[in-house]
């Protein structure tokens, strides 16, 4: 298991989370990380660390098969990028619209 799946696999805050996803990536050598929420069908960038320097690498983030997000990272390995997106799905649901039922991690 890598310290990124460890992160996330260790659960907590999702918000802190998330916080230690971006700041891992970089510590394993991007130039910056974000995570890109979904709401109201516009991308917000939320967390994110590092210097933005050129076009980052984009994911995307699903929660029940919908997307919730993106992960976003210059200099991180795409596969990577795409192992954390899958892990991170059930914290990036800030803002997500749920239809009125209610919502359980």
């Amino acid at each position: 298991m890598s310290e990124l799946e460890a992160i996330v696999a260790a659960g907590g805050e999702p918000d802190e989370v998330l916080r230690k996803v971006v700041a891992g990536l970089v510590d394993s050598g991007a130039t910056w990380a974000g995570i890109l929420f979904m709401e109201s069908g516009e991308l917000v960038l939320g967390p994110e660390a590092g210097t933005p320097a050129s076009d980052a690498v984009r994911v995307p983030v699903l929660f029940d098969g919908k997307p919730v997000a993106e992960l976003a990272a210059e200099g991180a390995d795409p596969a990577l990028l795409e192992r954390i997106a899958v892990l991170i799905g059930e914290h990036c649901l800030v803002g997500w619209d749920t239809g009125g039922e209610a919502w359980e991690p």
